[in-house]
């Protein structure tokens, strides 16, 4: 038997040889170990791969005894590239794009990029750029939003431009006609002086075209405030006194002998300067509660792309304030509309009644179109539908004094005017007090 003493010696005595003992094993593989006494440790490398057969199996690729033995020439990967892939938790994040960090996991994160008008404010965060901004390309700040106007070669302003240089050169020949023709009988019983004025408003109608299309600045918002209603107001006070003044003639004439009263021309521009005054009051009022300024709209053209999004540079024109100004010039037109009615019977040969129902009929026309499509559609840079409506009305207006036109050109041009008889001189024995006669060029004007 051994002692407990001997047996702890010669577990010493082999201990200490495993640690210097090295020799070939059975397999011819070498035996070692460390200084723990424990043999080093041998592993293989597998990778699961495809071979060309299509089958899939486990492939020796390395080996690890003290360090790695590693194949990269036999290694695949499933997208073909040899190059190693890389073996991170999250690769950086690209500029523009902030890191969201993984719950649990503070090393790594996913990549969001600032989307919209937002952009990178940090390497964590995006922020939203202030409201008169965009973000730039790269995302990494803001820029400016550029600012756009409305420009003269642009389709929108060529189209009502060409119509109101048509509408400004037949309002100048019509002028020039009625100049050259100023003292024949058909132009001084059709109202000088109201057609005077009748043509300056239809010239103003066709003038706010230039300041509607013009640059926004103090200057040109100004100007539009003055002539947006200005033109109509005076083509439709014109017309409101002519047709007014033709009511009451035939009115009075089957009452009395007696001529109304207020039927001068003196009389005639009063009435009309008086209408036309309170607009012009009302638009000063309108300066002073309100004075006019530019503005840039970023609202308008604020698309869901940045890239896209514009500015417009107009003139600080609410609808509300639109609809004050027109609004007297409407009110004028609807009575201008009542009288031209309640003219229409009389006799056919009155040359002025027929052509003023049929302008009104046609103004009505074009503003009941006009309202819904300005007023239910978003304002733009290129949103023209009062520079073409009010061209339109001119050119309805240019008909009226374009018809006086055409009976200058006659040799002997038949006027109709009111007359006044006796009533007992009647042909046909009926008593009456006023008839329409029919006067030529070499007759003399009762009036």
């Amino acid at each position: 038997m051994v002692g407990p003493g001997r047996s702890d010696c010669l577990m010493w005595q082999f201990d200490l040889m495993t640690l210097v003992c090295c020799f070939a094993g059975s397999a011819g593989t070498p035996v070692s170990f460390n200084q723990n006494g424990d043999a080093p440790g041998r592993y293989d490398i597998f990778q699961y791969q495809i071979t060309n057969r299509s089958t899939a199996e486990y492939k020796v690729i390395g080996s690890w005894t003290n360090k790695l033995h590693l194949n990269v020439d036999g290694m695949h990967w499933r997208t073909g590239d040899p190059t190693l892939p890389v073996s991170v938790c999250s690769v950086p994040c690209q500029t523009g794009e902030r890191k969201k960090i993984v719950k649990g996991v503070p090393c790594c994160w996913h990549c969001e990029r600032c989307e919209g008008y937002h952009y990178q404010a940090s390497e964590f965060s995006c922020e939203l750029c202030p409201y008169e901004q965009r973000p730039d390309r790269n995302r990494t700040s803001c820029q400016p939003i550029p600012i756009i106007k409305l420009e003269w070669h642009s389709p929108w302003a060529a189209v009502p431009v060409f119509v109101s240089v048509l509408g400004i050169m037949a309002t100048s020949f019509v002028v020039v006609t009625f100049v050259r023709y100023n003292d024949t009988p058909i132009v001084r019983a059709s109202g000088r002086e109201m057609s005077y004025v009748l043509l300056t408003g239809i010239f103003l109608c066709y003038a706010i075209t230039f300041l509607m299309i013009a640059t926004p600045s103090l200057a040109v918002c100004s100007f539009r405030r003055v002539f947006l209603g200005l033109g109509m107001c005076f083509s439709y006070a014109a017309l409101l006194t002519k047709t007014n003044r033709i009511h009451r003639i035939f009115e009075q004439g089957k009452k009395s002998v007696a001529a109304p009263r207020f039927i001068s021309p003196a009389s005639q521009l009063a009435i009309t300067f008086s209408l036309i005054s309170v607009q012009l009051l009302g638009v000063f009022m309108w300066f002073a509660v309100d004075p006019p300024h530019t503005v840039v709209d970023y609202g308008e053209q604020r698309t869901s792309d940045p890239d896209k999004a514009r500015g417009v540079l107009k003139c600080d024109i609410s609808d509300l304030s639109l609809i004050c100004s027109l609004g007297y010039s409407i009110l004028l037109m609807v009575t201008c509309t009542v009288y031209a009615i309640k003219t229409r019977g009389v006799p056919e040969t009155f040359n002025e009644a027929k052509p003023i129902g049929f302008t009104m009929y046609t103004t009505c026309i074009i503003w009941l179109a006009f309202i819904p499509i300005f007023f239910g559609t978003a304002q733009s840079a290129e949103r023209l539908e009062h520079p073409h409506t009010v061209p339109a009305d001119g050119a309805v207006g240019v008909e009226v004094e374009g018809h006086q036109v055409f009976w200058t050109w006659e040799e002997k041009p038949v006027i109709s005017v009111l007359t006044t008889v006796p009533p007992h001189t009647d042909s046909l024995g009926v008593s009456t007090k006023t008839k329409a006669g029919l006067v030529t060029e070499d007759d003399p004007l009762p009036f």
